[in-house]
Formats: structure tokens, sequence, C-alpha cells
């Protein structure tokens, strides 16, 4: 007996880090839960998987959508054409993320990209970044304070403007501001030929963008993965993506 379509299969990108000497590869409950609470089946995507041509060819080819996520890493820049050494690293993060995003890409695979997820979506398709963008006039502080409890660090800092007739747009009202989080240090400086600009904050800097010719590639600079129950319009962007993620499925049956 065949297995019978009931939710999409949505690629969680991980990230690695030190956990008491144990290099370990981790993905917040708030991304997996939002995925669940939108009606997704979360599976976590390991770096392993560019061990061998293969395995994520093999991954991807059972997946409907892939869920950028964040993480307190950042792109080594590098890859998009700056020098020094990055701090907060993730090297096997940043090739697995490309390739995804590469491979996504050619497969018209639904994408939604979350804060770091989205610089990843950026540098992909040949944009840049701005290391610190406290440091670059006229832009506002994005960045949380982490002396302050979660809550407060995810509360509602600055606005949105929604641009009209963009995939954003038809999730949620353009003609309303959107009052969103900020907990990035890095942010957009130039989004690259194959990047709409979505959004943007009120200092100017980019919030959003969405990858031409694409039926769902979208990616944002705050995080709608916190409390997506209660957070305005959180719900209604994972709906868009798993709802694309569902015809994505229906197409491959198709074929």
């Amino acid at each position: 007996m065949g297995i019978i379509f009931d939710k999409p299969l949505i690629g969680v990108v991980m990230c690695q880090k030190n956990l008491g000497g144990h290099v370990s590869q981790t993905v917040h409950n708030k991304y997996i839960d939002a995925v669940v609470l939108a009606g997704g089946v979360p599976l976590a995507l390991p770096h392993s998987l560019m061990n061998a041509p293969h395995l994520l060819e093999n991954a991807m080819a059972v997946l409907d959508g892939l869920l950028l996520t964040g993480s307190p890493s950042n792109i080594e820049p590098w890859h998009y054409g700056e020098a020094g050494e990055e701090p907060h690293a993730d090297p096997g993060r940043d090739r697995l993320a490309f390739s995804l995003i590469t491979w996504a890409t050619s497969h018209k695979m639904p994408m939604f990209g979350i804060c770091r997820g989205m610089q990843e979506l950026v540098v992909a398709n040949g944009g840049a970044l701005w290391r610190e963008v406290s440091e670059q006039p006229p832009f506002q502080r994005h960045h949380e304070d982490e002396t302050l409890p979660l809550d407060q660090q995810y509360a509602p800092a600055h606005q949105v403007t929604i641009e009209p007739d963009g995939v954003l747009g038809t999730l949620l009202d353009s003609n309303s501001p959107l009052r969103v989080n900020s907990l990035h240090h890095q942010g957009v400086r130039e989004p690259g030929p194959q990047l709409r600009v979505e959004a943007r904050a009120p200092d100017g800097l980019i919030e959003a963008v969405s990858l031409r010719h694409h039926p769902f590639a979208l990616a944002v600079q705050w995080h709608p993965e916190w409390q997506p129950e209660s957070t305005a319009g959180s719900q209604a962007l994972f709906s868009g993506f798993i709802q694309a993620a569902i015809r994505y499925h229906r197409g491959k049956a198709d074929e």
C-alpha cells in the first residue's frame, strides 16, 4: 500500500555548535513548532548531506519545501566578496544552505528564509551584506539587548512597509505597516539582480525579499517563528509557505 499524502515535508536547516565539548547540530524548537502549527512536517537537514553528492539529492527529492532558519552565526564574508574573518562563522551551514538554495531554485521548490536565512538567499543570488548595520549611517540599531528576557528581546521593535504587488503583499495587507521584532547585526546591502525587495524598515533597510520567477521563495529579516500564534502576520507567512509546499507536492505527483 502506498503512503497517503497528508502534510508536506519541510526540510529545516540546522546550525553547528559545541555543547559541552560535543560538536552538535541543533535547531530551535520555535522553528519546528511553527512549521507544525502551520500544517507541515519538519525534517532536520544535517551538514553531512554535503559529504557526498547523492545525499543532498536524495534528501531533497522527498521534501516539499525548505525552511532557512535564523542563527547566531553569520555568513563568512568571502562569500559576498569581502575580506576579513567572521568570529561567529558556521562554514558547514554556509556550504549546505547555498547548495540547498541552488537545488530548490532549479526545482522550483518553495523556500522560506528567516533572518540568516534571508541573508543566505541574498548571498546565494549574488547580493551582499552589511557586516554591522548599526555602524552604517543612517541605519538605526537593529539588534536586541541580550540582557533582557526573551519576551522583551522578541517584542516588536519597528515597522516595516510592505511593497505592493509582491509575494509578501499577497499574504499580508500592504496598505497597513507591520510592526516586527529585530534581532540581527547584519543586513542586506545589495539584494542582487534575481531578488525583488518586498519590504523595508523606516530607515530604509531591506526587511524582506523574494526570488523572481519562482512560485514561492520569500525571506524576511525578522522572526515570525517567535510565538506565531500571537505575532502579527506570522501565521499568514507560514501558512502561505505550507500551502505552496502542498502545491509543489501535488505537482510532483502529477509528473
